[in-house]
Parts: structure tokens; C-alpha cells; sequence
């Protein structure tokens, strides 16, 4: 075989190059595009009014890339559809009226503080229509916590009792006709910008401590409220 040419190799180099170039944008592209959809509560909304947000946990989320992890999912305000995200947009100033849906199972809690109720207004909570401040895991279990650390908001969600057969293996769950905990609480948002929130009760199964999987991946126990 004969030599390549000057012109040759340099063409070859730039087809390389222009291979690895394409290989970093399909990636970038993939990572960006795989992030969850963004759930508006904003549309519509007027100001003053109150927005009614209603979620749900799930220990297997059903749908998606990892049909079997635990995630929360959020019902639009329009068409009641529950979606498979953790980007909710809420207006800023504005009075949240939360429910959520607690169809998971749970176990006591490493550390008590997540069992008590902060931020929410009157530092309380309501649970079949109970009002509540604290959940005593010692005596009961928590599926997971709604917490918004920058906020100081944190509510204890009690787990459920996975041997009766109402109990849902897969989401969406029906609130209607499956065993599930109804937490209803309600926070006033600050000003504009992006407030994490996440689980605190680590449920990740198979990995170190049970914080890898679904704690750390958006769209499943970790998510913004996004307040415009």
C-alpha cells in the first residue's frame, strides 16, 4: 500500500475531528433534551388567587426510562392528566394549596427532624382530614418528605401497608381506589427563581446508603419549583 499523501492524512485528521465534534453535540444534545417537562401553573392563573398543586408518590413510577423507581408525579391544572415530572412553575407571591397523594410504602426515619412539619402555613399539616405536626416514626412509618430546604418547608408523608389489596404496584396510582395517604398543606412562594426540592427519606434501593437512583436523578424524588 502506498503512502497517504499530505493533503490525505490532513483530510482524514479533519474527518476525525469533525466525527468527535458531531459525537459531543448528539451527547449534549441527548443530555439536554432528556430533561423532564416542565408543568405550568402559571397559565391563567390570576393574580391573588390561589393555585391548587396536586401530586402523588408512586413506588414504581411505571412509564419512562426506569419504569420501577420511586418518583413523584404531578397532575396538570387543566386536563387533570398526571405527568411523569419534577419541573413545577408556580407564580411568585402566591398562595399553594398542595395535595399529595402518598401511595407508597414506608419505614421509620434516620433522623426524627424529617418527621416534624416546617414552613407550611401554621406550621401544620392535614392527613384524612387530621391536622398534624409531627409524625412519630418510631410508632409508624414515612414513605418519603416534600422539602424544600432553601424555603424551610418539610412535610412527612406516612407510608402505607403493602399486604392489603388495595395497595398500588405501579403508577399512575388511582387516589379513587387505591390505598393511599391524603397530605394536604399550603406555603406562600417568595420571588422569582429556582427553589430544589427532593425526598429526604433515602429510597434508592440497591445503592450506598439508598441515595443513589432515583434520589439523585431529576424527575423522580428531586425537583425545582420554578416561581416566575
Amino acid at each position: 500500500m502506498g503512502r497517504v499523501s499530505r493533503s490525505g492524512r490532513l483530510a482524514i485528521v479533519l474527518a476525525m475531528f469533525a466525527v468527535a465534534v458531531a459525537a459531543v453535540v448528539w451527547t449534549a444534545f441527548n443530555y439536554v433534551g432528556s430533561e423532564p417537562a416542565t408543568v405550568s401553573f402559571t397559565t391563567g392563573h390570576q393574580a391573588g388567587a390561589p393555585v391548587h398543586l396536586v401530586a402523588q408518590t408512586d413506588g414504581a413510577v411505571g412509564t419512562g426510562a426506569h419504569p420501577t423507581w420511586v418518583s413523584y408525579q404531578v397532575q396538570t391544572p387543566r386536563s387533570g392528566q398526571w405527568v411523569h415530572t419534577t419541573l413545577w412553575q408556580l407564580p411568585a407571591h402566591t398562595r399553594i394549596d398542595v395535595t399529595i397523594y402518598q401511595f407508597d410504602s414506608g419505614s421509620a426515619l434516620r433522623n426524627q427532624f424529617f418527621g416534624r412539619v416546617t414552613g407550611t402555613l401554621g406550621g401544620r399539616a392535614r392527613m384524612t382530614g387530621q391536622s398534624f405536626k409531627v409524625i412519630n416514626s418510631n410508632k409508624t412509618t414515612v414513605g418519603h418528605t416534600f422539602t424544600v430546604p432553601s424555603l424551610g418547608i418539610n412535610v412527612p408523608l406516612m407510608g402505607n401497608t403493602t399486604s392489603k389489596k388495595t395497595f398500588c404496584t405501579s403508577g399512575p396510582c388511582n387516589p379513587a381506589t387505591q390505598l393511599n395517604h391524603k397530605v394536604t398543606f399550603s406555603f406562600v412562594t417568595p420571588g422569582p427563581g429556582n427553589y430544589r426540592f427532593q425526598c429526604f427519606i433515602p429510597c434508592g434501593g440497591g445503592r450506598y446508603a439508598g441515595n443513589g437512583g432515583p434520589m439523585q436523578t431529576l424527575g423522580y424524588m428531586g425537583g425545582f419549583l420554578e416561581v416566575v
